[in-house]
């Protein structure tokens, strides 16, 4: 730890900050398998449904910075091929 007050609560906030991009990143991994999940169950509307989830919360990870702008267009770009069955993605 660290002995400068301010560099304490540097690391303090720090911890917050990596937990709370984690939350977002690990949400967005669930609902990314939830897509699938309903896709091989063959349920559409479950399927459109997740997928709008989805890209609602890579958008919300984007702007909050918990994922790069790059890395939010190549999940939802994946999202959206795997939902119109292109290919697996």
């Amino acid at each position: 730890m660290a002995n400068i007050h301010s560099q304490r609560k540097r690391i303090l906030r720090a911890e917050r900050e990596r937990l709370e991009n984690r939350r977002y990143t690990s949400t967005v991994k669930t609902y990314f398998r939830r897509l699938q999940a309903a896709l091989a169950s063959g349920d559409q509307q479950t399927a459109q449904a997740e997928h709008r989830r989805l890209v609602q919360t890579i958008d919300k990870a984007v702007k909050r910075g918990a994922l790069h702008r790059n890395t939010g267009a190549r999940k939802k770009s994946r999202a959206a091929r795997l939902l119109r069955g292109d290919d697996a993605a």
